[in-house]
């Protein structure tokens, strides 16, 4: 061993430097500690100084250490050890303390480590790994095991690992890695590993290449926030020992994962020298190693030298010199160690620097350790400069006053946007509170509150709410409170509007019918829609679901409800409530509560009531049925009669029961009219919910003007003459409560009418109902004539119509029967199935064609109860004799109206013929530009600012038929062909089902010289 008094280099600028640079400086054998490139912790002090040394050059680093006579260098970080600093600096007679490049590999592969521990009999998760995104994701989805984590191969700063909730996001992080580079080169190879139940923990050792000495165990917090929730970090805080590692489980992990490591580096002539970090998860079947790192972590580093009684110098000497075994450390048995990091606000995002931190002296005269990370000297202040700050460490014999003092500490020290965690070693704290108890006292659970069903169905749901995500919000459930930028939803001078509503006692019918699938629309429906009316965009829904005892898959069940509305209405579902309240609700009984935030460029606001003048046409769109409002009448009506919920509908339902027409879902008008009030020609726009037809529409007229409507100018859903029959309801009752077929209300210019009701009628049934008209003092706002006599002629009318008694929709006796055609993975086919479940849809999906097998769009029609045929052209051999079989099968299944959902064949002049006027397909740009393929690349080749997509009728020319509906996207600054293809296959997913509808609810037809059509039908 040396004697004389050294010089030491540390390489690295964090926490982890700092704590190394702290410990070192204590040894009577160190003469002064200089770290490279340092932080303001490490400036200056009696011992510790920075350098200004490259570390990337090491023959210049070599050099210097030669001319300020450096004895030893330590390497903190892993990027260096990856590099070969080691190497060199060992090749040029420095001593330095770090395994080599090619011991680095258990750290800078995982492949190679994977591959290592499975060659060294080492426990870990079961894996595979791929350069082939498409392959990898094919193992996710076929794989015995959940294989839910992604991890790039290479070195990603301790933050290359994704978790993923399910299959889904267990891809896109495979996209994520592979194709959009988030970790750079690091994840040109991908692992995707078995996802492992249990606690983590870190267990590092010191070693030679023989000896393995344990350092106590510690354990990461990773997330950004309290509870475990928020993105990933590179560690937010961590405690030491961990208590639920026990002396046999610590002796467990030592010999069959640490020495195993140790001795199988020694045998493939890589001996490992240095600290060997194992990331482990505790499971049933005893401890399996997650990963492995190959220095101290970070902010464990922290915590773990704050409890070393041995000189750390005495030990690195001896661990580089193949002499550990005679210098074993010694360590603070009884006492626990906790460290909390501070971060900047927006870490691990973009953050500020330059943050003035002041207080540091009042947390050391605490007796706390304050390890600097992200900061630096700046005219003789210490300010931030990175995303974890500071580690604030506490040391004591009891961990909660460990915890509370670090925690004091974190409270003294200030800088603006401070991040931190209070719930540091929560899992210790539990887990010491659980084995100390010597009876069982009592428990929250015990008094109706069932804390882990919560947080099992946060879990559940938030795949959920993940699909909602949208520009301006990537949801990700768990924080305090979420956020929305408007700024990248396209906004340039915003207001903002809210709405907020309930289901009402529709809820008990529900109950009754034990359908609870269709309240999360009805709950998003009621408040969107009142946000619509002010002309905005809803941008995001919180959801509020109380209970006296939660029922996790009713619940579950709700929410996914919830969140599928929330995508029908293009909004994001940021987060909600889920309130477990005994007492306050009987068994089985929960209430809902939704709250919507929108956003209208000031200029686009509704209503414009100084716009409206008398003359001005009142158009009504048709509601789905009674959508959410007059349920206490409703309820009170059914007891009254001789029906129970589980009886049969009136005729015109067909065999529904009278249960399921009353939960008929409330319609969401987002996509289908916001466009249409973003044109301009709507002066306002009312939705027709509580107080029913005379009470909304005079909430966005002026006070001197009215609205005259016709009932006989629009169908009324034959349930309100039910209603209305079996409840002996006035007119003015039923006119008040519901909706009587009229969902929302338009009011435009006389001379637009037109325009906007072909627009409307492209996806709703739609009429022109009535005008405004002056309103004279006394008289009623609202009047509306023939409102008895349609509904009473209504029930007439059905009975007469159907005969039998089969359902009328759309006008017709009978749904019209579509052929679907296919090549892949059908996300068309997918948003025309959507379509066929509207109430209002005149089309069903007869037959799935595809021309190769075991694709996903075949899987998506299975799924859905579909009729699916394989024809694959390989087999037939000319085109011709394959579209004639397509023919046939069309036939067989008397398919009307043909629609091409990503069929890549070319169909032949002679079958185009045959179906003309009866044939559709979809084309991404705004036809009839950029025809043909590669229409993206044109796109941005061109420079253009828009782009989108057409629905058009096929004719013999490619991309030549006439456009039934177009929609908008526009191009964004850095757009590639993969991210504009992207938002344009979500404008696809629009506009296809909109086409459809108009053809199959004949409101369109192909003209005999290949134009467009149109049928409307006005009442004056």
């Amino acid at each position: 061993m040396r004697t004389m008094a050294e010089r030491v280099l540390i390489i690295g600028s964090g926490g982890r430097e700092h704590a190394l640079a702290w410990k070192l400086a204590q040894s009577p054998l160190v003469q002064q500690v200089l770290v490279a490139p340092g932080n303001a912790g490490t400036a200056e002090s009696e011992k510790i100084s920075n350098s200004a040394v490259s570390v990337s050059n090491h023959a210049i680093l070599a050099q210097y250490c030669k001319d300020h006579n450096i004895g030893l260098v330590v390497v903190g970080p892993e990027g260096p050890l990856a590099a070969g600093i080691v190497d060199d600096l060992t090749a040029a007679g420095v001593r330095c303390f770090g395994p080599s490049s090619k011991a680095t590999q258990l750290e800078a592969s995982k492949h190679f480590a994977k591959d290592f521990m499975d060659r060294h009999d080492i426990p870990t998760a079961r894996w595979k790994a791929f350069t082939d995104p498409g392959k990898a994701c094919n193992f996710i989805q076929c794989a015995d095991f959940p294989a839910l984590v992604v991890k790039a191969s290479g070195l990603a700063a301790g933050k290359g690992v994704i978790v993923a909730a399910d299959k889904g996001e267990a891809c896109e992080a495979v996209r994520d890695i592979m194709q959009e580079k988030a970790f750079g080169s690091a994840g040109e190879t991908v692992i995707v590993e078995e996802l492992l139940e249990g606690e983590e923990v870190s267990c590092l050792c010191f070693s030679d290449g023989v000896t393995v000495a344990c350092m106590p165990p510690a354990q990461d917090h990773k997330r950004l926030l309290d509870g475990d929730q928020g993105p990933n970090t590179g560690g937010m805080g961590a405690y030491c020992p961990a208590p639920q590692v026990s002396k046999d489980v610590l002796q467990t992990i030592k010999e069959n994962v640490l020495q195993k490591t140790i001795d199988g580096m020694k045998q493939e002539g890589t001996p490992y020298v240095g600290v060997l970090y194992a990331g482990l998860m505790l499971t049933r079947d005893g401890p399996k190693v997650l990963e492995f790192n190959c220095r101290f972590g970070d902010p464990e580093c922290q915590v773990i030298l704050p409890l070393l009684k041995s000189d750390l110098y005495e030990i690195v000497q001896a661990t580089v010199g193949g002499k550990l075994s005679k210098v074993m450390p010694a360590w603070l048995e009884t006492s626990s160690a906790v460290t909390v990091v501070m971060a900047s606000g927006g870490y691990p995002g973009n953050y500020p620097k330059g943050q003035e931190i002041t207080d540091l002296s009042l947390a050391e005269d605490l007796g706390l350790h304050v390890f600097h990370a992200g900061t630096a000297m700046k005219k003789d202040m210490v300010v931030t400069n990175g995303g974890r700050v500071l580690a604030v460490t506490a040391v004591n014999k009891d961990l909660i006053r460990a915890v509370a003092e670090a925690n004091k500490g974190v409270e003294t020290i200030k800088f603006q946007g401070a991040v931190c965690r209070k719930d540091i070693a929560h899992r210790a704290i539990a887990f010491v509170n659980q084995s100390s108890t010597p009876c069982r006292g009592m428990t929250y659970k015990d008094c109706g509150v069932d804390i882990a069903a919560g947080n099992g169905l946060v879990c559940s749901v938030k795949p959920f709410a993940k699909s909602t995500s949208r520009s301006g919000c990537k949801v990700k459930l768990g924080g305090f409170a979420g956020i929305f930028d408007l700024k990248e939803a396209g906004y340039s001078d915003p207001i903002l509007v809210s709405g907020t509503d309930g289901v009402g006692t529709k809820l008990k019918v529900a109950w009754m019918c034990n359908k609870h699938d269709t309240l999360g629309q009805d709950l998003v429906a009621m408040c969107v829609n009142d946000v619509l009316t002010r002309g905005a965009e809803p941008l995001f829904f919180l959801d509020c679901f109380s209970c006296g005892k939660l029922d996790v898959d009713v619940a579950k069940t709700v929410i996914a409800g919830i969140a599928e509305a929330c995508k029908m209405a293009g909004c994001a579902l940021l987060g909600g409530e889920t309130a477990e309240m005994p007492g306050m609700y009987s068994p089985g009984q929960y209430d809902l509560a939704g709250f919507a935030v929108g956003a209208v460029e000031r200029v686009q606001m509704l209503p414009q009531r100084e716009q409206i003048c008398a003359g001005d046409i009142i158009i009504g769109v048709a509601s789905s049925g009674l959508h959410s409002n007059g349920f206490s009448l409703v309820r009170a009506i059914v007891k009254k009669s001789s029906l129970q919920y589980s009886s049969p509908a009136p005729d015109s339902y067909g065999s529904q029961t009278l249960g399921e027409v009353l939960l008929t879902p409330t319609r969401i008008y987002v996509k289908a009219l916001l466009p249409i009030l973003r044109q301009g020609h709507v002066k306002a726009c009312a939705h027709i919910t509580g107080g029913g037809l005379l009470e909304n529409i005079p909430r966005v007229l002026p006070k001197s003007l009215g609205v005259a409507l016709d009932a006989s100018c629009w169908k009324i859903p034959e349930i309100f003459s039910w209603l209305q029959r079996a409840g002996a309801l006035s007119e003015e009752e039923i006119a008040r409560t519901f909706n009587c077929g009229v969902g929302a209300v338009l009011i435009v210019d006389k001379e637009k009418a037109d325009d906007v009701l072909r627009s409307v009628n492209s996806h709703y049934a739609a009429w022109t109902i009535g005008n405004v008209v002056q309103h004279k003092t006394g008289n009623e706002r609202v009047v509306i004539k023939n409102l008895m006599k349609t509904l009473h002629l209504n029930l007439h009318s059905e009975q007469s119509a159907t005969g039998n008694g089969s359902m009328q929709v759309c006008g017709q006796t009978r749904k019209m029967r579509v052929g679907v055609l296919i090549s892949g993975t059908g996300t068309n086919l997918q948003a025309l199935i959507e379509h066929t479940k509207d109430p209002a849809s005149c089309a069903e999906i007869a037959i799935v064609i595809s021309n190769k097998t075991g694709v996903e769009g075949l899987k998506k029609a299975t799924r859905a109860g579909i009729p699916t045929r394989v024809i694959d052209h390989k087999l037939y051999g000319s085109r011709s004799e394959f579209d004639s079989t397509v023919d046939e099968v069309l036939q067989e299944f008397s398919v009307e109206l043909v629609c091409l959902a990503g069929f890549m064949r070319i169909l032949s002049g002679p079958f185009v013929k045959k179906w003309n006027g009866k044939l559709l397909n979809v084309h991404p740009s705004l036809l009839p530009s950029f025809k043909g393929i590669n229409a993206h690349k044109q796109v941005l080749q061109a420079g253009v600012r828009v782009t989108g997509c057409s629905v058009h009728f096929v004719a013999e020319e490619v991309d030549a038929g006439a456009i039934i509906v177009q929609e908008v996207v526009p191009v964004k600054v850095g757009d590639t062909e993969e991210t504009l293809s992207e938002r344009v296959k979500k404008a696809e997913h629009v506009a296809y089902p909109a086409a459809v509808h108009l053809v199959t609810s004949g409101a369109i037809h192909l003209g005999e010289d290949g134009r467009i059509c149109w049928k409307v039908q006005n009442c004056g």
